[in-house]
């Protein structure tokens, strides 16, 4: 009574030890012989390959495909860096049943998260162009060097900002990429840590989700941090002036 061979990427977690899975290719041949098709569920869904940058054992959907995986499954967020949705790629005979399928009304994307979608999956076409272009990639594939300047300019700034109201300094230590890929896998980072006078970093945090825009950061006590992975330059004045606000402004 098999219908279909499933197989389901880990996500959020790893299996380290005494283990062994089946490679794609093994499987597609097992579930081949049997005339049953397989599935794999990606979760985050890379179309690159992050090991020159010291990400590995993520596979890719390219890769997946190659292997002879009738149909993947993977996230439009997370890794690749497009809209929040689903996407169903493999071989056309069991995508045009699903597109028969009653459910795909009801669980369809909307037009504005298509056009989102597509405009980020054009910038895939070329990989150099998904490289600088894609934010999430080009926040995965930051330096650590580069951090470590990013992190000095927006500690500078905010020093001068939060004059008396907050200590400022340094700390070497990782970024995480989350959305269940790499997640025993840390990128070398420099964090900004505000030591704010007068209230805890738990109460600064908070203030800060009510601050136009809201900034959110790490927890350390007694640090509230920043990430400069996660920020663009042009927000580090937004950040010091709400920074500064929730710490002269208890309401």
């Amino acid at each position: 009574n098999t219908r279909a061979v499933l197989w389901v990427h880990p996500s959020n977690y790893r299996i380290i030890g005494f283990h062994s899975s089946v490679p794609p290719a093994e499987l597609a041949s097992f579930a081949h012989a049997h005339r049953l098709p397989l599935l794999e569920d990606l979760g985050s869904g890379s179309l690159l390959d992050f090991s020159p940058w010291g990400l590995h054992d993520e596979p890719t959907v390219p890769e997946v495909l190659k292997a002879g995986t009738d149909v993947v499954t993977f996230s439009g967020d997370k890794v690749l860096g497009g809209p929040q949705a689903g996407i169903i790629v493999g071989r056309k005979e069991y995508v045009d049943q699903m597109k028969r399928n009653q459910l795909l009304r009801a669980l369809r994307c909307d037009k504005l998260t298509l056009s989102a979608l597509e405009a980020t999956l054009r910038l895939y076409r070329d990989r150099e162009t998904a490289l600088r272009a894609v934010p999430t990639v080009r926040r995965i594939i930051m330096s650590a060097e580069e951090l470590q300047k990013r992190a000095e300019i927006l500690r500078d700034m905010l020093e001068k900002e939060l004059n008396g109201l907050a200590v400022c300094s340094l700390k070497k230590d990782f970024s995480r990429v989350g959305g269940g890929a790499f997640p025993e896998q840390g990128m070398p980072t420099t964090l900004v840590c505000v030591k704010p006078a007068g209230l805890s970093a738990a109460q600064l945090k908070k203030r800060l989700l009510s601050t136009d825009p809201p900034l959110v950061g790490r927890l350390e006590d007694p640090y509230f941090q920043l990430d400069p992975r996660t920020m663009e330059e042009e927000d580090f004045s937004d950040a010091a002036r709400v920074l500064s606000q929730a710490l002269r402004d208890p309401s």
